[in-house]
């Protein structure tokens, strides 16, 4: 019987006030772990469960979040992590699989025998050049977190055009395509021009000094003429992965 459960019945049994029973709810859905309390809901509020920022966060306070979230069957993934972090937990948690690129680290949930495959639809993630690898990865690894297939393309910036009209039967057969590019951010507008299907902008920081950080290419998508781009922040792969991967989900759920 879950924790939930067990109140529910001492509610109705009259050993637990109204209050008491409020109080204790909220505390079931969360999990304290000293430097951190852990939103054990954010599953069933949010479709996935709470994603952990690894970046600032000591080792300890990272394996104190990790097995809270393990204990309660949680996939766990945390983004923005160092090899270094990666190197120490990878010691504390076997199973654990570090991604060197996109900077993510992941412990898969084990389902149980007779829990049957998940279905949760395609996403398609691009490139618009090589050196913005590190955040498509992050978009990748997040998207296939979310449980979603993911198709990965890379390097078909918009300086070279025919390099994207080979791959764009592939874009078209995908719930949602999530585009990284920097400098001027033009791709995901030439993309959202061949695509019925929502495009996700993600501009990163790489470009020369006018490029301003990421800001050019923010702007550009921003700008977009193509009406199915919406754009996510500046080398925010994380963002436009979840996004792809709640929109390939919901697409599947609820069919035609």
């Amino acid at each position: 019987m879950s924790t939930i459960e067990q109140l529910a019945q001492d509610l109705l049994a009259g050993r637990l006030s109204v209050d008491e029973f409020v109080r204790r709810i909220s505390q079931a859905h969360t999990a304290d772990v000293g430097q951190a309390k852990v939103d054990l809901d954010r599953a069933g509020r949010c479709g996935f469960p709470e994603v952990v920022f690894a970046e600032g966060k000591s080792v300890e306070a990272l394996e104190k979040i990790f097995r809270a979230l393990v204990d309660h069957g949680a996939d766990v993934l945390a983004t923005r992590m160092s090899s270094e972090q990666a190197e120490a937990l990878g010691r504390r948690f076997p199973s654990g699989q570090y991604n060197p690129i996109g900077r993510t680290f992941r412990i898969p949930r084990e389902p149980s025998a007779d829990e049957p495959p998940a279905t949760a639809g395609r996403v398609a993630v691009v490139t618009a050049g090589t050196s913005d690898l590190p955040v498509a990865e992050e978009a990748r690894q997040t998207a296939l977190w979310t449980g979603a297939a993911v198709d990965f393309v890379e390097d078909v910036g918009v300086a070279g055009p025919h390099r994207l009209t080979s791959v764009l039967p592939m874009l078209r057969q995908a719930d949602a395509v999530v585009v990284v590019a920097g400098m001027e951010g033009a791709l995901p507008s030439v993309v959202g021009g061949h695509v019925a299907v929502p495009v996700i902008g993600v501009p990163t920081s790489v470009g020369y000094g006018a490029s301003f950080g990421g800001i050019a290419s923010l702007l550009g998508m921003l700008n977009s003429c193509a009406a199915n781009v919406t754009v996510v922040n500046i080398d925010a792969g994380f963002k436009g992965g979840y996004l792809a991967g709640l929109i390939a989900r919901n697409a599947v759920s609820r069919g035609p």
